[in-house]
């Protein structure tokens, strides 16, 4: 009996981290990395890339767990998120609180001792923001969603850092694809959960557009944009022809997704939206792997 209990103990801790999400700012941080790497790949300095992917990966679990710390009550409301571990009761409120603060110290610690400052810097403002300004802010204003895709956008521009040693157009041009994906995505998302996020008090678009016209006409603003902002990398030198070729026709696929919704806005709509979004990603971070190497 003790022995599940600790099991499912640790697996709650393991929940309040978000997995999926710190895999994906990992895995941001690792193509800023490359982007920032000198030279051929194959000098790429792994004992640097590790300290600076599990800094990352902690700071960003520490983020996921102080968010599920404030937004207890919040969590509770909503069907989607009643079975975290704090508003189901498996973890007490105190001990994820100590939990997440551990993460963030030992993670941004790492980053100060093993890459250099800039990147430390921006792994604790991306921390800050975005449990003190926008996780609070999702109550009060519809502009949280812009607010919190900054610190969503900056793990990218920190392996970039890292690797490179100082800030600069490659990394800015990583932070910039992210900052804008992530308000169609994201404007899916709440699109499809309007519901439960109005019945826990989250002021988002979706929520208080009950036509949902001027969220499809953002979603597609924003789907758009990312047309240009997705070539960015190959203006700057960091990919070539065949990284812009592949980016330009995935945003096009992107975009008339964007466009279908806009025509009829329906959940049905927006979840293939909220598919083609979470396939576009990924498809684009390879494209610049598979382009620098």
């Amino acid at each position: 009996m003790s022995l599940r209990r600790n099991s499912s103990a640790f697996s709650s801790y393991v929940a309040l981290t978000k997995p999926r999400i710190t895999l994906f700012v990992v895995m941001t941080a690792f193509v800023g990395f490359v982007a920032g790497t000198k030279g051929p790949l194959s000098g790429m300095d792994l004992g640097l890339l590790f300290h600076t992917l599990l800094g990352t990966a902690l700071v960003a679990s520490g983020t996921s767990a102080f968010n599920q710390v404030w937004e207890k009550e919040l969590d509770g409301r909503m069907q989607r998120t009643a079975a975290r571990p704090l508003p189901s009761g498996r973890l007490p409120l105190a001990g994820a609180a100590l939990f997440a603060g551990a993460l963030s110290v030992v993670g941004l610690v790492e980053l100060l001792l093993f890459t250099n400052g800039i990147t430390t810097a921006l792994a604790a403002f991306t921390l800050v923001s975005y449990v003190c300004v926008y996780t609070p802010m999702k109550t009060r204003s519809p502009a949280s969603t812009i607010v919190g895709a900054i610190p969503g956008a900056l793990p990218p521009l920190g392996g970039y850092v890292a690797a490179a040693g100082a800030l600069g157009l490659p990394g800015l041009a990583l932070f910039a694809i992210l900052f804008v994906w992530q308000l169609p995505h994201f404007f899916a998302i709440g699109w499809r959960h309007r519901v439960d996020y109005a019945k826990a008090g989250v002021v988002i678009l979706p929520v208080i557009d009950p036509t949902g016209r001027s969220t499809a006409r953002q979603t597609l603003l924003w789907t758009a944009v990312l047309l240009p902002v997705s070539l960015l990398p190959s203006l700057v030198g960091t990919a070539g022809f065949a990284y812009a070729f592949g980016a330009f026709a995935m945003t096009l696929l992107f975009l008339a997704s964007s466009l279908r919704f806009a025509r009829d806005i329906s959940d049905g709509r927006a979840r293939s939206l909220f598919l083609a979004s979470i396939g576009w990603l990924p498809a684009i971070l390879v494209l610049l792997v598979l382009d620098r190497v």
